[in-house]
């Protein structure tokens, strides 16, 4: 399992339910998952130091948590060795790795996306902001941790932003080219599947909270909540399917860039129909918090299909209850976090019926786990509808305490 976060941990602690698992191994892991797994201190993006760690154990199957290692091409260097690994190449993972290119590829394939323009300058950016208009949407074209997308609703905001990405430089390399695209408005899902470059199999519903504050007020994070399942209308999944994830599959495979893992697709759901708001390479923080927990079967036994090109041959079912994901952040998230604050109320916290505790940003010093990060801690409750998932995670998010603590109140708000 690469990776260190909470969508890891709750990989690995399905993983380590499933038949036939002799030992799961994490790089680099954390203080929650070092009870299910053996952790290694490789960092996630050491992809021939993975790779290498893989051969020498002969490990059956590797999955990808986060995004870098998989853009920075952890696929292709396991391919190498003839190691199997879940992941896209490093030329499939373009997909998140430039927003450009999704920009590109989506006009190429007829893929329903907003009109946008890529700029390299602040000049550029003025000239398609007037075009566009406002609302208008700036994002980072490489990866800024979800943190490189801003919804300005004014010039003021338009120019402020602009001194962040050409001025300041926020986002280094990540922000070196920046796509103006027009704000559309709408109902956002999480559209989530899993392919072996053929078949596909949608994962459950789920939604996320990116921005910081109640109300979806603040900058945007990675993620602060999420909640699954919500509302989807089989005939918009079909659609979706249809128009955005099919022509992707078969566009990318035309491409020379065959796609094997998790497709992420921010999808907006508009007037006009779906369209495409960002692809990412893999599954979503917080998303997997919840999703993840209600998988009916063998996690190990799907993963390793679909990086087997075997899924078509595999069915999927999930449990009928509902989950709920809280997350608690450092003080100073979603910019610089404090860190060392001890955490507590853990262990009552997960005593609590339908309650999981994923760690993502923790460590462990003089014998206490303290905080390491922004996104501290995924507190998930479970219950038979969404409003039973809610107050399960509430009630055990409140219990779970450090300095500095703050979390949003309006996780799943309208849904339960």
């Amino acid at each position: 399992m690469v990776g260190g976060g909470a969508r890891e941990h709750a990989l690995a602690w399905k993983l380590s339910q499933a038949a036939g698992i002799e030992e799961v191994y994490a790089a680099p892991g954390n203080p929650g998952m070092a009870g299910l797994a053996t952790c290694v201190p490789i960092a996630a993006d050491a992809t021939v130091e993975l790779a290498e760690f893989a051969a020498s154990l002969k490990i059956d199957l590797t999955v990808v948590g986060p995004e870098l290692p998989l853009v920075l091409g952890i696929a292709d260097e396991f391919a190498r060795r003839a190691l199997p690994l879940l992941g896209p190449s490093r030329a499939a993972a373009e997909l998140e790795g430039s927003k450009a290119f999704t920009k590109e590829f989506c006009q190429r394939h007829g893929i329903p996306t907003p009109r946008a323009r890529i700029v390299h300058d602040r000049d550029q950016a003025a000239a398609a902001v007037k075009e566009l208009g406002t609302p208008v949407v700036l994002k980072a074209d490489g990866l800024a941790a979800g943190k490189g997308v801003a919804v300005c609703r004014t010039r003021d905001e338009v120019e402020a932003e602009l001194v962040r990405y050409f001025d300041e430089r926020s986002f280094g390399a990540a922000g070196e080219r920046v796509l103006v695209e027009e704000c559309v408005a709408g109902d956002e899902i999480s559209f989530m599947v899993l392919t072996d470059g053929t078949s596909v199999c949608p994962l459950a519903s789920a939604r996320d909270y990116k921005r910081v504050g109640d109300g979806d007020c603040g900058p945007n994070t990675g993620g602060m909540g999420a909640v699954s399942p919500v509302p989807l209308d089989p005939a918009l999944a079909s659609t979706i399917l249809r128009e955005i994830v099919h022509p992707t599959i078969a566009g990318m495979a035309a491409e020379g860039r065959p796609y094997r893992g998790v497709l992420y697709a921010g999808v907006m759901v508009t007037a006009d129909g779906p369209q495409l708001l960002e692809f990412n390479c893999r599954l979503g923080d917080p998303e997997t918090q919840v999703v993840i927990p209600r998988l009916d079967g063998d996690l190990a036994q799907l993963l390793r299909a679909a990086a087997a090109g075997e899924l078509g041959a595999q069915r999927v079912n999930w449990r009928r209850e509902a989950a709920a994901c809280v997350v608690l952040a450092a003080e100073g998230y979603p910019g610089v976090p404090r860190r060392g604050d001890a955490i507590t109320g853990l262990g009552e916290a997960l005593a609590r019926p339908g309650v999981l505790v994923f760690n993502g940003g923790t460590a462990i010093a003089d014998g206490r786990l303290v905080t390491a990060g922004g996104r501290v801690l995924s507190v998930v409750g479970r219950g038979a509808t969404v409003a039973e998932a809610l107050r399960a995670a509430y009630e055990a998010a409140a219990i779970v305490r450090f300095d500095g603590a703050h979390f949003r109140s309006d996780i799943g708000r309208g849904l339960a």
